[in-house]
């Protein structure tokens, strides 16, 4: 029972991602609202690259950041970005049906080098340091968007491109 509620919460907000990610205005993709802020592509591919984040989680007992480049090259088309989505999603959904909830409750730890950042449960994991994360971008995405006069998906209910306001 627990494994299908993690499964579904973790669906819903991959599901809710895509349709965000559906509306990428690819002449827009360099486009960024600040000088510190990624471009609209960097923010895209962020999202992306979160799901390999999200695989290693349940493919590894550990994640060291120090192995692995924090930023990579922005996707600069909308259908590069939702192809590579695509394909980390079916990873991750196989690595989430062969799980088990012993697996779930397995300690994984995030690293840098020798900082812990994180030890927790595998499922805590998924929806704080994954989940969480992803939504944290996605909502930035959100607001790229609507600066950029795009359409925003409703991702919890209608928006108010939705309902026409």
């Amino acid at each position: 029972m627990v494994k299908q509620l993690i499964i579904g919460d973790a669906m819903h907000e991959l599901a809710s991602t895509r349709r965000i990610l559906e509306r990428l205005p690819e002449e827009q993709m360099t486009w960024k609202p600040h000088v510190k802020s990624m471009t609209l592509g960097g923010l895209a591919t962020h999202l992306v690259n979160l799901l390999n984040w999200q695989a290693a989680i349940f493919a590894y007992t550990e994640f060291d950041l120090s192995t692995v480049p924090l930023r990579r090259e922005p996707l600069g088309r909308r259908e590069d970005v939702l192809e590579e989505f695509d394909t980390n999603v079916v990873k991750l959904e196989k690595l989430l049906a062969e799980c088990d909830e012993t697996t779930l409750g397995e300690e994984w730890t995030l690293r840098n080098g020798d900082h812990i950042i994180l030890r927790q449960p595998r499922a805590i994991a998924l929806r704080t340091f994954g989940l969480s994360h992803m939504v944290h971008h996605r909502a930035q995405l959100g607001v790229y968007l609507r600066l950029l006069d795009i359409p925003v998906p409703g991702l919890y209910g209608p928006s108010a491109d939705d309902e026409g306001k």
